[in-house]
């Protein structure tokens, strides 16, 4: 089943009642997760071997065998139950060849073994909960369980002419009591585009995403691949230009809008000094490196709305489930700050209104509508021998497949009819190729 658990409440009640049920398999988002997860259940007088240092006593046998997503793999006797924490996050998918994900892995496992399944998440994936019961608290304890998420309406303002550092956010960064983290995701700035004419974001017509230049000047989108000339679909101006706020500009204008010291956090710092600045900037990265907020801002969160990812919007919402734990629920005053043009967007719904449920079942319904996963199954084929994959598959049926510079995309209709079309290549064709099932992007 899947339990849909609020981001800042306590995951150990839910693990200790699967231990009980005998010994149980746990795998965690992160490393860092597995670690703290071992030592709060140690504390509880579990027996806990902590992957992948403590294989061997695994193999031996524990009440509990926890670690991030390799532990899927790891060895547990009698398994019972196997739990999955933060089911929503992508770090539990592999990326490398062969893609898997630990959620996937563990239910074959218990499928095989007649154990039972738990997926904890505080925004459950669609993958995830589809075809599985999905477990709530009452509404009013969800909403709790959630910090305060408020909305800076961004959509009256010209893109064009717009100051990532607002006045409702000078505000904030004035009052000295409170610490702030403003978050900037610099990867990817470039596909953002802008009408300078009547200042809306340049999106694709047919999926929503963010489209992107060609070297040729047309306009692509990196979901569907449909392209166009580079006109505005609003005003059929040709005054089409690329939006590049950097992190360092940001941190400038910060400082002068607080009056008080911002400090830059880069992607490779693994320790920041807490103890000399209140306000931070920083890639989401950051979310993973302070201990501690009062209040995190997006600056721009239609650059996580618009990601031309089909996950797009599910991993917009881990960040804001990142943050929330950051900040703490509402009752600690925990607060959240939201930058966007899309006041009414599914995400920013269901975090205003604490409610992951308002996310998911959109999100169901529009993956349903468009043949997404888990309504069909994806993958991207890439390597020298793709040309050859492809003329292999050419004509098989429930296959669909299309090409994309130098890639391949394979849609099936579902994963088996795409596993059995993948053992049905010669090995020869299969060792030259690398393959990404359901990709975090296209």
């Amino acid at each position: 089943g899947v339990l849909r658990l609020p981001p800042t409440h306590d995951q150990l009640p839910a693990v200790l009642s699967a231990a009980h049920m005998g010994p149980t398999l746990v795998v965690c988002a992160t490393v860092d997760a597995s670690r703290v997860m071992a030592a709060r259940l140690k504390r509880a007088g579990i027996s806990v071997a902590l992957m992948p240092q403590d294989w061997s006593s695994a193999r031996g046998g524990v009440d509990v065998v926890v670690g991030a997503r390799s532990a899927a793999f790891a060895p547990c006797p009698d398994l019972a139950a196997a739990v999955v924490l933060d089911e929503h996050e992508e770090s539990l998918q592999e990326e490398r060849m062969p893609t898997w994900h630990a959620r996937d892995v563990l239910a074959e496992r218990c499928r095989q073994s007649g154990a039972s399944l738990l997926l904890i998440s505080a925004s459950p994936s669609v993958m995830g909960s589809h075809s599985r019961r999905v477990l709530a608290p009452p509404p009013e304890r969800e909403r709790a369980g959630w910090p305060s998420v408020e909305v800076i309406d961004r959509s009256a303002e010209p893109v064009w002419n717009r100051s990532l550092v607002s006045a409702d956010l000078i505000e904030i960064l004035r009052n000295r009591s409170l610490r702030v983290v403003c978050i900037a995701n610099t990867k990817g700035l470039a596909r953002l585009l802008g009408c300078r004419s009547c200042g809306v974001l340049v999106r694709c017509e047919v999926c929503s995403s963010t489209l992107v230049e060609l070297e040729d000047g047309r306009l692509e989108c990196p979901v569907c691949h449909v392209s166009r000339p580079s006109i505005c679909a609003v005003c059929s101006s040709t005054a089409i230009s690329r939006l590049r706020p950097g992190v360092t500009r940001l941190r400038e204008e910060l400082e002068k809008a607080a009056n008080r010291p911002v400090a830059k956090i880069e992607s490779g710092d693994i320790v920041v000094d807490e103890a000399s600045h209140d306000v931070y900037i920083g890639t989401s990265a950051t979310l993973h490196q302070i201990h501690r907020a009062d209040v995190v801002v997006f600056l721009d969160f239609d650059r996580e709305l618009l990601a031309p990812r089909f996950q797009a919007h599910e991993q917009a919402m881990a960040l804001l489930i990142r943050a929330s734990r950051l900040v703490g629920p509402r009752s600690r005053k925990g607060r959240i700050l939201i930058q966007t043009s899309f006041p009414d967007h599914d995400v920013v719904r269901a975090a205003v209104q604490g409610n992951a449920a308002i996310l998911t079942d959109a999100e169901t319904e529009r993956r349903r509508a468009v043949g997404l996963p888990p309504f069909s199954a994806l993958a991207v084929v890439e390597g020298e021998g793709t040309d050859r994959c492809v003329e292999s598959l050419a004509g098989a049926l429930d296959l669909a497949i299309s090409r994309h510079r130098g890639r391949a995309l394979i849609r099936a209709v579902d994963h088996r009819r795409l596993s059995d079309a993948w053992a049905s290549l010669p090995a020869a064709i299969r060792s030259t190729v690398r393959i990404e099932v359901d990709p975090l992007s296209m």
